[in-house]
């Protein structure tokens, strides 16, 4: 009612007489004739209160009393202030051209009214004196919970703290709207002081302290909350403390609006440099010598994140998701500066906090590209750090993803809704960068139709060039594969993947470890999946990995001594074959060109297995297998179907992707198994397994069944592993089995 210029209490004070602190008083005229007088009861309530403070002990018998004596005080000292309110609002005649006549003893009081309110508003915040300054006996009232129903009064006088605080606020900001917002000036204490005081600078130096009382608070409550607690921790002892949050927005933005007064997230930037800073002695904010926080950068971050949050709520306090959020990004900037600075030597413990914070931010505000950049140069100088927090143990050890499946289900989890405070934990700061930048992308994206991409990606790009590839250790392949990776899913994939590409080949081949090519490997197939998800056609890239694999199974097979190199050798090829499969489980309708990646290197790799080795292309080959059967069944049922929709098409494209990989399947693994039946030993029951496999493909699809084996190929396969003699008998009752149950 206040902010819409209304009458603050329009049911009440509407009788010819007003009872306040225990005496009668005309309404209309009372503050005008007493306006000294009533400041002055006021003053001695409080102090009435204080003294029940010191009085109160821990009788029981008396809690009762004081709780309702206390409660009374306060109530009579609210009183007093809403009636001032209210009377400025509809008594108090606004200024007018001076007039030269002789005035009414009583007009003179009133038109001293105005300078007298300052004066007596600036004489009960010296005496009440700064909230943060209260006993610890008074401040120790806010652990008392509102469910309570007697209260001590220690509690009523925090309150009544507090209320008189926003009281003040709220007269002085009528008092401006009455008087047209001409300046008040406070005559008696500018003759007896020589400094100016006025509505004014009373008003902001009241919210200065004010808001210096509320964060100095705050400060109290931080010291007791962890990194990783941070966004889960409110930064208010009490809800009466966050509601004066609420109020204060709302009422210093509204003045801003409609004038050049400072904005709220200006005057809490004035105040955390005022406390942070240590300025000189002269311009310290009064009250503040004494506070200590053991980390004002974590704290800065904390509580603009948290003040945030309560823009939320409207006038009336109702929550409100979709209003407007005034942002504070400046003030964010400098804070990640400093949290980025490496002269500062943030721990990644903070780090995690304050981008989770960024984060939250981010999700509440417009978006600042200027974000990125400040972070984009700090990680692409640290890329091969591991951002671990010693104290999580293994948890913050998950660098390196074991497949290319992990890698991206890890990079995903940065592109979609997330619980933040969850973060800490689970994500290292370099993936909550990751997490800033998709949300970035994303939003800028659905709300301005222009990809963010085409602005940043020119400082990605220009961070890479050949002596930084060559720079990069295991783990910083590692974060380059995640940011790319990251940046396919929101971006432009194919754009990306060329460049991917293009900057590996500054790696020097010699110079790659085993385990470095074999993440690089997952890195590319991490790509085809993002390709298969997004229904691209993965040929170009399928053919480049599929090369590095004949050649590697080629040395593979020619290697017959040396033991470490067929470890090696194995580690990249067993790479390879997981990210095969993955391809092809993820795959929808094996429609896009799956059958680049079963190469005839596979016909080198199979006669150089061993044991585990030999099982694991088998039991690669029996899932693709199944696979491919399951699709071109279902593919095939919608061609029966007569499907009409607009990817009619695509059946039939699919059935020609569908008959490309049987047919590698027949020339590229058949003849190795064809081989097995008559082995001096007997043969691994997986090769009973596999033969069962084809020879239910070649029941689906028969004319991609090798030319020996027509004209009918599924009888071909029986009289070859059911019902040959040479063949072991093991192998031909356990082939025969699949079948059966077929």
């Amino acid at each position: 009612r206040v902010l819409l210029r209304l009458d603050p209490s329009p049911n009440d004070y509407e009788d010819d007489v007003v009872e306040m602190f225990g005496f009668q008083w005309v309404t209309e005229t009372a503050l005008v004739e007493s306006c000294g007088l009533l400041f002055g009861l006021l003053r001695q309530q409080i102090y009435r209160l204080e003294n029940l403070v010191q009085m109160s002990s821990s009788d029981f018998g008396q809690a009762a009393n004081l709780h309702s004596e206390a409660e009374s005080i306060r109530h009579h000292c609210i009183e007093f202030l809403y009636y001032v309110k209210v009377f400025i609002f509809r008594y108090l005649e606004p200024p007018k051209v001076e007039n030269d006549g002789m005035l009414h003893p009583y007009e003179e009081l009133e038109v001293q009214l105005p300078s007298v309110l300052v004066e007596e508003l600036h004489a009960l915040t010296m005496h009440l004196g700064h909230l943060c300054e209260l006993p610890s006996s008074v401040l120790a009232a806010f652990t008392i919970q509102d469910q309570a129903k007697v209260f001590p009064p220690s509690w009523h006088l925090l309150h009544l703290h507090l209320d008189i605080h926003w009281l003040v606020l709220e007269i002085l900001h009528v008092l401006g709207e009455k008087m047209m917002r001409q300046v008040v000036y406070a005559n008696h204490f500018m003759n007896l002081t020589g400094e100016n005081l006025t509505s004014i600078s009373l008003f902001e130096k009241h919210c200065g302290n004010l808001i210096s009382d509320l964060i100095s608070l705050s400060i109290n409550k931080y010291i007791k909350v962890r990194p990783s607690e941070a966004l889960t921790s409110h930064h208010y002892p009490c809800i009466c403390i966050k509601e004066l949050w609420i109020l204060l927005i709302q009422l210093l933005d509204h003045r801003n609006k409609g004038s050049h007064t400072e904005c709220f997230w200006s005057l809490v930037n004035k105040t955390l440099k005022n406390i942070f800073e240590r300025p000189n002695s002269s311009e310290r904010m009064s009250g503040f010598e004494t506070i200590q926080c053991k980390d004002p950068l974590s704290f800065s971050w904390w509580i603009i994140t948290h003040l945030a949050s309560l823009y939320q709520f409207d006038r009336n306090g109702n929550l409100d998701e979709k209003k407007h959020k005034e942002s504070n990004w400046k003030f964010v900037e400098e804070l990640l500066k400093k949290s980025t600075d490496a002269q500062t030597g943030v721990l990644e413990e903070h780090l995690r906090m304050h981008l989770q914070c960024c984060l939250t931010l981010c999700s509440f505000w417009d978006l600042n590209l200027s974000i990125v950049t400040i972070l984009w140069d700090y990680y692409s100088k640290n890329l091969n750090c591991c951002f671990t927090v010693p104290w999580l143990g293994l948890k913050g050890l998950a660098n390196l993803s074991k497949t290319s499946l992990s890698m991206l289900e890890l990079v995903k989890s940065c592109c979609c809704e997330q619980q933040i405070p969850a973060l800490y934990k689970s994500s290292n700061s370099y993936f909550i960068f990751l997490s800033i930048l998709a949300h970035m992308m994303k939003e800028e994206a659905e709300n301005s139709g222009v990809h963010p991409w085409k602005q940043i990606k020119g400082r990605i790009y220009s961070k890479f060039h050949r002596r930084r590839m060559q720079e990069l250790t295991e783990v910083g392949l590692q974060n380059f594969f995640n940011l790319f990776l990251m940046l396919a899913i929101v971006a432009e994939t194919e754009d990306i993947v060329s460049r991917v590409l293009d900057l590996l080949d500054f790696l020097t081949p010699s110079s790659i470890t085993v385990s470095q090519r074999a993440l690089i490997w997952r890195g590319h197939f991490a790509f085809l999946l993002i390709y298969v998800e997004k229904n691209m056609d993965i040929s170009v890239l399928a053919e480049k990995l599929s090369n590095a694999f004949r050649e590697k199974a080629k040395e593979f097979l020619v290697t017959k001594n040396d033991y470490t190199q067929k470890q090696n050798l194995w580690t990249l090829l067993s790479t390879y074959i997981d990210g095969v499969q993955e391809v092809f489980e993820t795959s929808c309708y094996l429609s896009l060109s799956e059958e680049k990646l079963l190469n005839d290197g596979f016909t080198m790799l199979l006669p150089a297995c061993r044991g585990a080795e030999l099982s694991m292309v088998l039991n690669f080959l029996q899932v693709v297998l199944a696979r491919l059967r399951s699709v071109h069944k279902r593919v095939s049922q919608g061609l029966r179907l007569g499907n009409t929709a607009p990817d009619a098409q695509l059946p039939l494209v699919a059935k020609e992707h569908h008959l490309a990989v049987a047919s590698a399947l027949w020339r590229n693994f058949f003849p190795y198994l064809k081989s097995q039946r008559m082995s001096q030993m007997p043969p691994s029951p997986q090769v009973a397994d596999t033969a069962a496999g084809f020879t239910l493909l070649a029941l689906d699809i028969p004319s991609k069944a090798l030319s020996d084996l027509q004209p009918q190929p599924v009888l071909s396969m029986l009289q070859l592993f059911g019902w040959d003699d040479m063949v072991w008998p093991q192998l031909v009752s356990r082939y025969l089995s699949h079948l059966i149950q077929n």
